[in-house]
């Protein structure tokens, strides 16, 4: 079993073959600062080769950064596949559900695939589960601005999705899910576990301490 109960190695992939956020230099950086503030080490890369048994093994987390488009070998996706259910912990990041579409494995450990968004504006969160690490120092209501991402289906259709929070498409333009639009939620995969949060669209949202705390909260779920 691989979660190892604190942070101690994360790896942060950035890689991208489709859509390219601007913001993936200010995450990267804010997932370093995080490590440095908090005794966690952080290797951010974009190189696929990483993806080995022996790479992954030992590591507390691995984070996907607003990837997108088809990012591993078929080889990684098997290592990654193993590590997860050996009890990797493992976090999406925004465009996170914009990677991998073929891959039925990676849209289980997910939970949602993307499906479009409106314009980039301010919004409201609803957090619906303040007691989760990612969650509780949020208000019951966060005024936030983002890409408001829509999904295929909902998240919490899924066995063992726990939904943490929601956006509230009355608060905005262009929402397609209605009343129950999760952004962010976890679940156990296998014996390791697994973190999305629709948000971070937007380079200033890295320097934002709430969010970054949303960040640090969330790594710590996926190896506690």
């Amino acid at each position: 079993m691989h979660r190892t109960g604190h942070l101690s190695d994360v790896l942060v992939y950035t890689r991208t073959t489709d859509y390219r956020h601007d913001s993936i230099p200010a995450g990267r950086a804010a997932l370093r600062e995080l490590g440095e503030e908090h005794g966690f080490a952080v290797e951010a890369t974009e190189d696929p080769s990483v993806f080995t048994d022996a790479s992954l093994a030992g590591r507390g987390a691995v984070v996907f950064l607003s990837t997108s488009g088809d990012v591993l070998t078929p080889a990684g996706r098997e290592a990654l596949r193993r590590w997860v259910t050996d009890g990797g912990g493992f976090m999406g990041v925004h465009s996170a559900t914009c990677t991998e579409y073929g891959w039925p494995f990676y849209g289980d450990l997910l939970g949602a695939r993307f499906a479009g968004h409106p314009p980039f504006q301010p919004g409201t969160v609803v957090v619906e589960d303040p007691d989760h690490p990612a969650t509780r120092h949020l208000p019951p209501r966060w005024e936030w601005h983002d890409e408001w991402y829509d999904f295929r289906d909902n998240p919490r259709d899924r066995p063992g999705v726990r939904v943490l929070a929601t956006a509230d498409e009355a608060a905005y333009e262009g929402g397609t899910m209605g009343p129950d639009h999760p952004v962010a939620w976890c679940r156990d995969s296998g014996t390791g576990r697994s973190f999305y949060t629709a948000l971070g669209h937007a380079p200033t949202a890295y320097t934002d301490p709430t969010f970054r705390t949303h960040l640090l909260g969330a790594l710590r779920w996926t190896t506690a």
